[in-house]
């Protein structure tokens, strides 16, 4: 089991690491809107889930994968009613490849985000 850890996305806000490979898996923990310098995008659904997604492919690009190796996200939002705008960008990054999701509307997030993607990928 290696533990995960990339300047290129925002370091851990608590008692966890970005990632975790497992038996050539990776594990990542949700991202929300946090620059790679910690500081919170105060955007719109478009430009978090913009922001969420770049940070995913930091954390995977470190564990030696990226989204294309992706087989299962699950998606918190703080709204429902953004269903459509994360499908949007979402779509944008994954392209042709379509991993198996879920999506959950939640009560709040961290730091009141309106969108935390996590992921669980092969390593490349």
């Amino acid at each position: 089991m290696n533990v995960i850890s990339t300047p290129d996305a925002p370091c851990a806000i608590g008692p966890y690491s970005q990632a975790i490979v497992a038996n050539g898996m990776v594990f990542t923990s949700g991202q929300i809107a946090l620059r790679p310098d910690g500081t919170f995008l105060e955007g719109d659904i478009k430009a978090q889930t913009t922001q969420v997604l770049e940070n995913l492919q930091a954390v995977l690009k470190e564990a030696k994968s990226s989204l294309n190796h992706v087989v299962k996200t699950t998606i918190f939002l703080a709204n429902m009613d953004d269903f459509a705008s994360v499908n949007a960008v979402y779509g944008s990054f994954f392209g042709e490849h379509k991993p198996a999701r879920s999506t959950v509307a939640v009560k709040t997030l961290p730091k009141n985000a309106l969108v935390e993607i996590e992921a669980i990928a092969l390593q490349s």
